[in-house]
């Protein structure tokens, strides 16, 4: 039984890597005028490139650049250095999630464009790349390995996703021990079924972009 659990796990991997390209390609063509609305508020939005790359590690452990729409100041690195430095309990809240809730760094438009999780349409490109799947465990940076503990190898077995569990349970109103708890459930009972469900659970987030935290 679990040796037949394991090959049908297998046989999806490699329908759901064709399913990812076919998947990409087809919103990256249909979703060219949106592309284009998105770059032009970005780029008069304030200064600085209209795409952000940020480096994580993906798939056995192998580092990629996650690509997304610039959503945050050219000097976001100087600000936010200087926040920390200055705020302990901001300080404290950015060590806990890698994140800030209220956050100045973030641009007018990019506020919107995270609420509603378009700011990583980009990575529809990662996907083609083969560095992502469209749905996946969250991907993550080097410093956040280490809180996965032993869960970490399973959860670099699979390639991260633009969308997952994680992302439709709550974000960062989450605890980190449950961002680690939804990755590997979701590995463990991997399938068709299950992403077709998160898929059609993103699309609620993306149209209804209540307060799952998004930030």
């Amino acid at each position: 039984m679990t040796t037949k659990i394991i090959n049908n796990k297998k046989s999806y991997l490699i329908f759901k890597n064709l399913l990812d390209i076919l998947i990409a390609l087809s919103l990256l063509i249909t979703g060219i005028p949106v592309f284009l609305v998105i770059s032009i508020l970005v780029k008069f939005s304030s200064r600085g490139p209209i795409f952000f790359y940020h480096r994580r590690i993906g798939k056995d452990k192998k580092p990629f650049y996650c690509i997304k729409f610039r959503t945050m100041h050219p000097e976001a690195e100087d600000i936010m250095l200087n926040l920390l430095s200055e705020n302990e309990n901001l300080k404290r809240e950015f060590e806990k999630t890698q994140k800030l809730k209220n956050d100045p760094r973030i641009t007018a438009i990019g506020k919107f464009l995270r609420k509603t999780s378009l700011d990583e349409l980009p990575q529809l490109l990662n996907v083609i790349r083969m560095e992502m799947s469209i749905i996946g465990p969250r991907p993550v940076v080097e410093e956040e390995l280490e809180r996965y503990g032993s869960s970490v190898k399973k959860v670099l077995s699979i390639k991260p996703g633009i969308s997952g569990l994680w992302q439709v349970s709550g974000r960062n109103n989450l605890t980190y021990d449950r961002r680690v708890k939804l990755d590997c459930y979701y590995i463990n009972n991997i399938s068709l079924l299950m992403d077709l469900r998160i898929i059609i659970r993103t699309i609620g987030v993306i149209l209804f972009p209540k307060d799952r935290g998004a930030f």
